[in-house]
């Protein structure tokens, strides 16, 4: 898989009001910088409400939205952390919410890319030392460093 990761789509401390607000912050940022087709927004919203990327862990808590990887024309993530956490959907269970500070959003060109990138974000998800240094990284570029090597 042919990963770019791209300090343009690195946001630390953004304020969102909710879950499709911080979406199409991040998406938005994905259709500026070249990485995603004009759908893949509404896609990525319309995705979360029927299947939320909100995952249950200790604080600070993970999303990973994506959408179908036809609207993507260069794989990338796209990280924001949170200035106040807004609530996701649990994946395992729709009727929760948790309280999210980090959303990592895939934009994944190939058909089974996703499951691979799935398994290395999990690894961010059982990291929580590697989480509470995300929220707390101090520049973009900082936060980068942290994605590269929790992928690597």
């Amino acid at each position: 898989m042919d990963l770019q990761l791209d300090e343009k789509l690195v946001f630390r401390n953004i304020s969102t009001q909710n879950d499709l607000d911080t979406l199409a912050f991040l998406a938005d940022a994905l259709l500026e910088n070249g990485y995603v087709t004009n759908e893949y927004k509404e896609a990525i919203q319309q995705r979360e409400k029927e299947y939320p990327t909100g995952l249950p862990s200790s604080l600070p808590a993970v999303a990973i939205p994506h959408a179908n990887y036809e609207m993507v024309k260069k794989t990338t993530l796209a990280i924001a952390t949170l200035e106040r956490p807004v609530l996701f959907h649990n994946m395992e269970n729709n009727k929760e919410s948790i309280e999210i500070q980090i959303v990592i959003m895939m934009a994944i060109g190939e058909p089974h890319g996703q499951v691979e990138m799935l398994q290395k974000i999990v690894g961010i998800i059982q990291d929580e030392p590697l989480r509470e240094q995300m929220v707390k990284a101090s520049s973009d570029k900082e936060l980068l460093e942290l994605l590269k090597k929790a992928i690597a």
